[in-house]
């Protein structure tokens, strides 16, 4: 479903972590970088190289979101009171392909992306087809009935590789999923740390 599957991979051997916990990333196999010079030792890293390497990381676990666009998604958590960091971290959850993901309706970011494209997903009844659209708690989303038998829907949910987080409340039998509270950066199930506090300070500099 997802268009950008050598990308992802090449993101995963670029960080040489394996960002979404999958079972099939290269990572598992190889830990050094894409590319013929992906195995020279690196050396210590600069503070500089430290918070671009936290942006990447951020940027590229949600689909690799377009550079302008998690720009203003920072600019938009630091104009919002509190934590920086805590509210980044909120408002990229709260996108539509990312609740489309954290609900297992299908199996990475990447595909909730263009399944939110294609138009399968409605937001408390009215259809929805911007990835980026913010969900508000107390939003229910759900899949439109002509798409709850794509075999790639039923695939991710029944698939035990992730659990949904708590403050996600779904329910399989309906496609349907309701988006509880905005998270805290402990309560996001990411299978890598994620530093959003490094980010802040890139953008801050």
């Amino acid at each position: 479903m997802s268009k950008r599957i050598d990308a992802k991979y090449k993101i995963d051997r670029r960080m040489g972590e394996n960002i979404w916990g999958r079972p099939k990333s290269p990572v598992n196999r190889r830990e050094y970088g894409p590319g013929q010079h992906g195995q020279r030792r690196k050396g210590k890293m600069s503070d500089f190289g430290l918070q671009l390497r936290a942006k990447q990381k951020l940027k590229g676990y949600y689909g690799s979101i377009p550079e302008k666009q998690f720009r203003r998604t920072y600019d938009e958590a630091n104009r919002l009171r509190g934590d920086t960091s805590a509210n980044l971290i909120g408002l990229l959850e709260s996108r539509l392909d990312a609740m489309v993901y954290r609900a297992k309706f299908v199996p990475t970011v990447f595909a909730a992306r263009q399944f939110v494209n294609h138009g399968h997903v409605k937001v408390n009844g009215r259809k929805v087809n911007i990835p980026s659209y913010r969900c508000k708690p107390d939003d229910v989303i759900e899949i439109k009935d002509a798409s709850k038998q794509l075999a790639l829907v039923i695939e991710a949910t029944q698939s035990s590789e992730r659990d949904v987080p708590e403050y996600v409340d779904v329910d399989h039998s309906k496609m349907t999923a309701k988006y509880v509270r905005v998270p805290t950066l402990a309560d996001v199930p990411y299978p890598v740390m994620m530093e959003p506090n490094l980010v802040v300070e890139f953008y801050s500099r």
